[in-house]
């Protein structure tokens, strides 16, 4: 191997761009690093957005994370724009040009609209929670418990709903389906929803066709031909990899945005986090969860430094929600089917350690409102474990 670059710039800094700049620093790289971060916001925690940071009192603390140990030089609330890779220049917002040996792609992603699947009138307050400024206004705005419609069925969707209950909303969800079924599968989802509606939530599993304003309300016209209309419209369906500024830099695999097993594109670029897919023993593809991005960025800083050198990618699936008084933990492929081997506890009392195996013997394993260590998790959920 040759040696390794002198000047690295890391574009996105969520915690995939702050993975890799610590990354990079523990791998032993010391030369220039330069991060680029859209947000005026340090790193901070996008899952807690949606839990505890949206019902907390006072100043917002959920979020924040301990203070950056890289060393490396902050560009805070400016954009990357384009990429020449043949010149090795990332082209900002500001007119600036930060030329690079090494690039880590880290751009992450934005949150999908209603307006960009469905018509969707022009007086309509479509309000999402991807960043800190959309939890702080989407906080501002319960604190009145206005009547909530939730459009989207997936985890984030049925957090926030959670959320706008603690704080005494009125809140309806509408799902394509039952929530949380094609994530963790019908079994896992129905403990979530029954425990939703415990505690007042409605649910409807007609898909939205069109979203209009009338009287002051955001009114949902579903597929069955009824509507559901509230003060406040909130939408969760799903995000939209940021690869925009990668259009003519001849690094997109069409529309994508694709990674080897140590996370590069090329040698001099890698990328990490919800902007790119990766090599899955199911495929190759994008998965935009914390941990992931956590992962493939370790991964990806030893990558650009050390080349084939560098251990691969040995991606085990982890997924966390909190959501209407539960507490769930999983690892391993999801969804699963049918009940699980109970290892621990019962789901009916809301409270259990439990497998499901598979028939090439692989397992997942999860907690529900039971403490237990990841690791010992992740233990459960190996194909060899018996206990």
């Amino acid at each position: 191997m040759g040696p390794g670059p002198r000047r690295i710039v890391v574009v996105g800094y969520g915690i995939a761009g702050l993975t890799a700049a610590d990354s990079l620093r523990a791998g032993g790289f010391d030369g220039d690093l330069t991060v680029v971060g859209e947000e005026r916001h340090h790193p901070y925690s996008r899952p807690a957005l949606s839990k505890s940071a949206l019902v907390e009192s006072g100043d917002m603390t959920a979020h924040e994370l301990p203070a950056p140990t890289h060393d490396a030089f902050e560009r805070l609330g400016v954009a990357a724009t384009g990429l020449d890779a043949q010149r090795r220049v990332v082209a900002l917002a500001d007119g600036g040009e930060l030329p690079y040996d090494g690039l880590v792609i880290a751009s992450g992603s934005r949150a999908a609209r209603l307006a960009d699947r469905l018509p969707v009138a022009d007086d309509v307050d479509e309000l999402v929670l991807r960043t800190v400024d959309d939890a702080l206004l989407l906080r501002d705005r319960v604190q009145g418990q206005p009547s909530v419609v939730v459009v989207g069925g997936g985890p984030l969707g049925m957090e926030v709903a959670s959320g706008c209950l603690a704080a005494g909303c009125d809140v309806t969800v509408v799902a394509q389906g039952r929530p949380l079924t094609r994530l963790l599968g019908p079994f896992l989802a129905e403990l979530f929803v029954a425990a939703g509606l415990r505690r007042g939530l409605r649910v409807t599993t007609a898909a939205a066709v069109r979203v209009r304003s009338q009287g002051g309300l955001s009114v949902v016209e579903l597929a069955d031909g009824s509507t559901v209309s509230g003060d406040l419209l909130i939408s969760a369906v799903g995000d939209v990899p940021n690869t925009g500024w990668l259009v003519s830099s001849g690094l997109l695999a069409g529309d994508d945005l694709v990674v080897d097993s140590r996370g590069r594109v090329r040698p001099d670029v890698v990328a990490a986090g919800d902007v790119c897919a990766f090599p899955t023993p199911q495929g190759v593809r994008r998965i935009p969860l914390w941990t992931s991005a956590i992962e493939q960025s370790k991964v990806a800083a030893l990558g650009l430094l050390r080349g084939d050198e560098a251990a691969e990618l040995d991606y085990q699936p982890y997924f966390w929600t909190e959501q209407f008084g539960l507490n769930f933990k999983s690892v391993g492929v999801m969804p699963v089917a049918g009940p699980p081997e109970l290892i621990e506890g019962d789901p009916g009392d809301a409270a259990a350690l439990m497998r499901w195996r598979f028939a090439d013997g692989a397992a997942s394993a999860a907690a529900l409102n039971y403490r237990i260590p990841v690791p010992r998790l992740r233990r459960l959920a190996t194909a060899q474990a018996v206990g």
